[in-house]
């Protein structure tokens, strides 16, 4: 490989430093898809942190070429001096679940996992600023809120567990930072430094199917030039910005306007929260988090649901002073206070 310029690995540098601070002795690890992207980043960080990176790609078996696209990244690391692993994706998809949800579940619950058994503290994907001005336009026209205007996050600290005995059942957790330090780059640019450098890289097919939504906002931003992907990514900057004052404001809330009835057996497996004189936006935000933990402590997985999940039906009941039931969450109002618990199982007939 033709040695990269400094002045792109000084960028990339910068880049990391700038989300998560000088890297010092910590590891980084990376999810390579064999993109041009994410191939891009790879070169980049084995030059701005040589022998403190790890990468992995993950085979989804989606398609035939998934494989070989993993063996090409693993033949790029090997002449690099990176180690490399592919994460086989074994468990069988629900037929209900869309496919690119689960794929994202799948792939990242991987990538977790194989980050903290390399001792990695760090977990770098190849976000870019055009994959952020595509989020924000797809998440704006489904009418999305602060939170899914935010979009893509440049650092996340994830909380991993992992089952460390059987019997008696015993669980770990691990502290990992998920970081995107592309989300300032823009796809034409690490484009041309693959390209310029003869790093080897492969175009996923399904970037180019009109059949998703993703595609088709990228033909509008490739072909409208008011639609400028640097100027949208900044605005989700100030759309994340205002979330993080929210969100702060929300975990003040929360300790304070919860209510512990006396008398109730087992409190930790219900939340009642006083919501009164409270703006919805708020109201939104504290009754996610009370779904949140209540299915947390129940061992709530499935339905799916996240900070995308559309609760204003919820919530429409909710303030009307009706029940109404959210991924396997049963809400009921009593004047000012919401009551958050299992929702019983459902008759069958």
């Amino acid at each position: 490989m033709m040695p990269l310029a400094e002045a792109p690995v000084a960028r990339f540098r910068a880049s990391v430093e700038g989300v998560a601070a000088p890297l010092g002795a910590r590891r980084l690890a990376l999810a390579v898809s064999g993109g041009p992207d994410s191939m891009a980043m790879l070169a980049l960080a084995a030059a701005a942190f040589p022998g403190q990176v790890a990468a992995a790609t993950v085979n989804h078996r989606l398609r035939t070429a998934n494989a070989d696209e993993a063996a090409m990244v693993a033949a790029w690391c090997a002449g690099a001096g990176v180690p490399h692993a592919t994460l086989v994706v074994d468990q069988p998809r629900d037929p209900r679940e869309n496919l690119h949800d689960w794929a994202r579940r799948r792939r990242y619950r991987l990538l977790e996992h194989w980050a903290i058994a390399v001792g990695a503290h760090l977990l770098a994907t190849a976000h870019h600023a055009d994959d952020q001005a595509e989020t924000f336009l797809m998440r704006a026209a489904r009418g999305s809120g602060v939170a899914g205007l935010a979009g893509i996050r440049a650092r996340q600290t994830l909380e991993v567990s992992k089952v460390v005995s059987e019997e008696p059942l015993t669980m770990d957790v691990w502290s990992l930072d998920l970081i995107r330090p592309l989300l300032g780059w823009r796809r034409h640019e690490l484009h041309s430094i693959a390209v310029a450098h003869a790093i080897p890289f492969v175009d996923d097919p399904s970037n180019a199917d009109g059949r998703f939504d993703r595609t088709q906002f990228r033909g509008m931003l490739a072909t409208t030039p008011l639609l400028d992907p640097a100027q949208i990514a900044r605005a989700t900057e100030h759309a994340a910005e205002a979330d993080a004052a929210l969100r702060a404001m929300e975990r003040w809330l929360w300790t304070i306007r919860k209510v512990m009835p006396v008398g109730v057996e087992d409190p930790d497996d219900q939340i009642w929260l006083n919501l009164a004189d409270l703006p919805r936006e708020l109201k939104r935000r504290l009754a996610r988090a009370a779904i949140s933990h209540v299915r947390d402590v129940n061992g709530i997985t499935r339905p799916d649901f996240s900070d995308a999940t559309n609760i204003e039906p919820l919530l429409d009941a909710l303030e009307a002073g009706k029940s109404a039931t959210q991924a396997g969450i049963l809400a009921t109002p009593k004047a000012d206070i919401w009551r958050f618990a299992e929702a019983p199982p459902r008759r069958s007939h």
